[in-house]
């Protein structure tokens, strides 16, 4: 093993529920208390090749597939990762990597199967090609040992937004606008045993998707198709009786609930309400911020009241005006000031490539990095598994 150096510079990769590419944030880490420093010192975005990103949501949405097609797009996640991470470091030398991989299937909750009842998940990208490339080690595979200790192995961002986000007398609700939203509440001075995080429902999935389906476009740039709709009530009404919005925390969703099925849904709800295409988009849009505010008037506003509280928004959904605009509507009742992560120095989309050079430096120094009030875990555990060159 490496000896442990005072300073480490980590290399944290990300790619998402939306499977649109690779975020790498190369990440100045220094042993500091309460929690470490970080400083953010570059940051690169990758899309997908468009056969890769095919493939990937084609084994997402499998309901068969063969030992093979997987085998192969695990090495080929792994070659594209290196890649990655080799061209965002070029000038750098990487001491530690941590790569979250690519989720194909999550599901926290213990089901039947094989005459047990298991919990399960699964993120691609061969380690060992990672490593090969960067001339680090790599930690990944972060979620099993949180759901080992009884937790649903999601969501892990919350350690980040405590370490980088907490304010001494403001609470702070840190909002991730991915594939899938989720928030994280941060009491002022940031005690991790009083932290709330959960997944509030779909945000950037739904709205990609359709965005492909109905207009060829990957995603809804600016939110401006959005824009040009009308959200309809009495579907978003019907798709806000769905259980997930009033299932108290600990809770985690992803492609399993909100993918191919659920955009099929929407489609024919929208179909029998003869919605145009703008206002499908919209009702889609309407639907992550509508959830947002569900979530924090069921689940947040009895902890936050008379409390000043910062809204700290992050993802690709920060770039989603029309969404930012519906935020700032449906969460007024609740007076929180609404920023993003880049007024306060790390880009939206860097933001859980960090979380993930975080997490790793957490595993090499053998310090737990779930947050148990977060995951539902019983304990807090050491997370992932080390890749040595």
């Amino acid at each position: 093993m490496t000896a442990k150096k005072k300073s480490m510079l980590v290399a944290g990769i990300m790619s998402g529920t939306s499977a649109d590419g690779i975020d790498v944030a190369l990440c100045r880490i220094s042993p500091a208390r309460p929690r470490p420093r970080i400083e953010l010192v570059r940051h690169r975005a990758f899309p997908y090749p468009a056969v890769l990103r095919k493939a990937v949501l084609a084994a997402m949405n499998a309901p068969k597939t063969s030992a093979a097609e997987l085998a192969r797009l695990n090495w080929r996640l792994g070659e594209a990762y290196g890649d990655a991470v080799q061209a965002a470091a070029q000038g750098y030398a990487l001491d530690l990597v941590g790569c979250h991989g690519q989720t194909i299937y999550h599901q926290g909750i213990a089901k039947p199967y094989g005459g047990r009842s298991i919990a399960c998940t699964w993120q691609f990208g061969e380690p060992a090609l990672i490593a090969a490339a960067a001339h680090a080690p790599v930690v990944s595979n972060f979620r099993p040992a949180d759901m080992v200790a009884g937790g649903q192995g999601a969501p892990l961002v919350p350690l980040l937004d405590a370490t980088l986000f907490a304010h001494p007398r403001r609470a702070r609700v840190l909002q991730n606008l991915g594939g899938i939203a989720n928030l994280t509440l941060v009491p002022a001075g940031g005690n991790l045993d009083q932290l709330i995080a959960f997944d509030t429902g779909p945000a950037n999935m739904v709205i990609d998707a359709l965005a492909q389906r109905l207009f060829g476009k990957p995603y809804d740039r600016g939110g401006r198709l959005a824009a040009a709709g009308t959200p309809s009530e009495p579907v978003l009404t019907t798709l806000l009786r769905d259980p997930y919005y009033r299932l108290r925390p600990p809770k985690s969703a992803g492609r399993e609930q909100y993918g191919t099925s659920f955009v099929e849904r929407l489609l024919a709800l929208a179909r029998q309400r003869r919605l145009s295409p703008h206002d499908t988009l919209a009702a889609a849009t309407a639907l992550t911020s509508r959830s947002i505010a569900l979530a924090w008037r069921l689940f947040l506003a009895p902890h936050l009241a008379g409390t000043s509280v910062d809204y700290i928004v992050a993802g690709g959904g920060a770039r989603n005006q029309t969404l930012m605009r519906m935020l700032a509507t449906d969460l007024a009742p609740f007076h929180c000031r609404i920023q993003t992560t880049d007024d306060l120095g790390i880009p939206s989309e860097a933001k859980e490539a960090v979380a993930f050079a975080l997490l790793a430096w957490h595993t090499w120094h053998r310090v737990p990095g779930n947050v148990p009030a977060a995951t539902g875990a019983a304990h807090p555990a050491i997370l992932g598994q080390v890749t040595y060159v």
